[in-house]
């Protein structure tokens, strides 16, 4: 696929996600891509390889999140997201956490994962790109005591190992978004008294024929004594 090519099925994806970014950022998403590609080769960050696939299977993939993320944080009262903390767990190549960097630069956005050449590509991709409030951290996510307003997976844990590891880096009102394929009703049924999912929305990503959809999760209220 051309250069050119995957600009107009990026341009294409966007406008099927009712997204408007400004050409900057289409630019960043498509050097991100582009820096993908070349890591991929050596340190085997996705098995996805080829760069059109890429684009479906990562890039829209992600983007399709950031309307509900946006509508998430709106209605929490953050109309500005200037001090936002978000935590992407597991991040691999930065997915979703670079992507929401890209398309929410006012977001603070730390992708964590446990494999060092995953968050250096990360680091690097944030310096590549400049983009000041990405961060790549090589960490296990239960050793995380920052605390954070988001805290997103995609295709990382179980639903119930997902909320437990990353309990510590919830702050107290934050919410946990983990990126699914086909509702987990299994792993939804299996999740402690302790976590309230309070939201389950589909998500279509323009170009993938496959199942998406989006589990939102807070700490459930304690009950009164």
């Amino acid at each position: 696929m051309s250069a050119d090519a995957q600009e107009a099925a990026l341009r294409e994806g966007l406008a099927a996600l009712a997204l408007t970014l400004p050409d900057a950022a289409v630019r960043q998403l498509l050097d991100y891509l582009d820096a993908l590609v070349q890591w991929n080769r050596v340190y085997n960050l996705t098995a996805v390889r080829e760069p059109g696939d890429m684009l479906t299977h990562h890039l829209l993939d992600s983007l399709a999140v950031v309307g509900p993320l946006r509508r998430q944080l709106a209605g929490q009262g953050a109309q500005r997201h200037d001090g936002v903390r978000v935590l992407d767990v597991g991040s691999g190549g930065g997915l979703p956490g670079v992507v929401l960097a890209i398309a929410c630069p006012d977001l603070h956005v730390t992708c964590v994962d446990a494999v060092a050449k995953k968050a250096a590509f990360v680091a690097q991709v944030a310096a590549r790109l400049r983009l000041p409030r990405l961060r790549g951290l090589h960490a296990r996510v239960e050793s995380l005591r920052e605390a954070y307003d988001v805290v997103c997976s995609r295709a990382f844990a179980s639903l119930v190992d997902f909320t437990a590891w990353s309990r510590h880096a919830l702050a107290p009102n934050g919410v946990w978004m983990a990126m699914k394929g086909r509702v987990p009703h299994d792993e939804l049924a299996a999740l402690p008294a302790t976590i309230e999912v309070f939201h389950v929305e589909p998500l279509t990503v323009p170009g993938l024929g496959a199942q998406r959809c989006l589990v939102w999760m807070r700490s459930a209220p304690a009950e009164s004594p």
